[in-house]
């Protein structure tokens, strides 16, 4: 890593960050920049998994810092600085300027600080991985990886994944399934960043059991007003939520969120024909939590409103 660099005497350079420093006890772990007013911040929490997509909006310097019982993924869509610094466990680690489309990972335990002047205004993405409640694949002890710290690095499928849930964040719906399944993939996708090996671990090679797909589908059908979670779902058919997905993709076609989703657009297409249901009623009894939500996956799969089609039944 890079050691050399222009001095960031117009905004400090840091004391290494003491052994004591930790987020209080209670209190909701993220990245902290200071001044707070720099960015502008939207977030979301799943199960084991929080993520936020940050945007800075001003040209002035700021500095950042982390250190939690989390791990911590970054993704920088935009990131390069004119001068600036990263320390990770007291020392000076980096001052690379560009580093717009790469990714960070940072253990839980390890602290993080960094300086940096904009050259252009950064946009990144924090996801936050707690490893004990990540509904990862047992198979893989993922909570029990003593991993080390990643500046910089570039893993094509680990990107693709954050930019699935950067998209989760900035599109809010009921999304918990899928969130979940993303979640389950990025336990997998670290495990191999940090092995160091470009495979995944060694995948069923049949589908769902006929007693499983029943069971699975059936229990979907009968929520489809609800957000199904995938660990639970996994659960009804004695399954990993990872084997789970897998599987049911290689019997349905599809993963399970987007089966969730098909059968709710399928309920709503029967509710439409009664004119007496608003859009909005319609909307809720098939699990979308706004009406403009609705319309957008409808109009999708569909290729029209959920108003012309109704109009098209009549």
């Amino acid at each position: 890593m890079e050691n050399t660099g222009p001095s960031v005497s117009d905004i400090g350079r840091f004391d290494p960050p003491m052994e004591s420093e930790s987020p209080a006890e209670g209190s909701r772990v993220e990245m902290t920049v200071t001044p707070r007013a720099a960015a502008s911040r939207r977030r979301a929490d799943w199960r084991g998994l929080a993520g936020e997509v940050v945007q800075f909006t001003g040209t002035a310097p700021f500095e950042y810092h982390f250190q939690g019982q989390v791990h911590l993924l970054t993704s920088y869509e935009r990131a390069v600085r004119s001068a600036g610094e990263t320390w990770i466990d007291g020392r000076q680690v980096s001052t690379r300027h560009d580093f717009g489309r790469t990714l960070s990972f940072i253990p839980r335990g390890h602290p993080l600080k960094g300086s940096f002047v904009p050259r252009v205004l950064p946009l990144s993405g924090y996801f936050y991985v707690d490893p004990a409640r990540l509904p990862a694949d047992p198979e893989l002890r993922f909570a029990e990886i003593d991993f080390v710290p990643m500046l910089f690095f570039d893993d094509p499928a680990l990107w693709a994944t954050t930019r699935k849930l950067v998209g989760l964040i900035e599109s809010p719906g009921p999304e918990r399934l899928y969130a979940e399944t993303l979640g389950a993939l990025l336990a997998v996708e670290l495990t191999r960043a940090h092995n160091g090996v470009g495979m995944a671990p060694t995948a069923d090679r049949g589908g769902l059991a006929a007693w499983q797909q029943r069971i699975a589908c059936d229990y979907i059908e009968a929520n489809l007003d609800r957000d199904i979670g995938l660990e639970s779902l996994a659960a009804l058919v004695r399954l990993s939520p990872t084997h789970f997905c897998r599987a049911f993709r290689r019997s349905l076609g599809i993963p399970p969120h987007r089966y969730h989703i098909h059968r709710r657009l399928e309920h709503a297409k029967t509710l439409l024909a009664d004119r007496e249901r608003s859009i909005t009623a319609v909307a809720m009894a098939s699990g979308f939590g706004a009406s403009s939500s609705f319309a957008t996956a409808f109009r999708k799969a569909t290729g029209l409103t959920p108003q012309q089609y109704r109009r098209s039944l009549f």
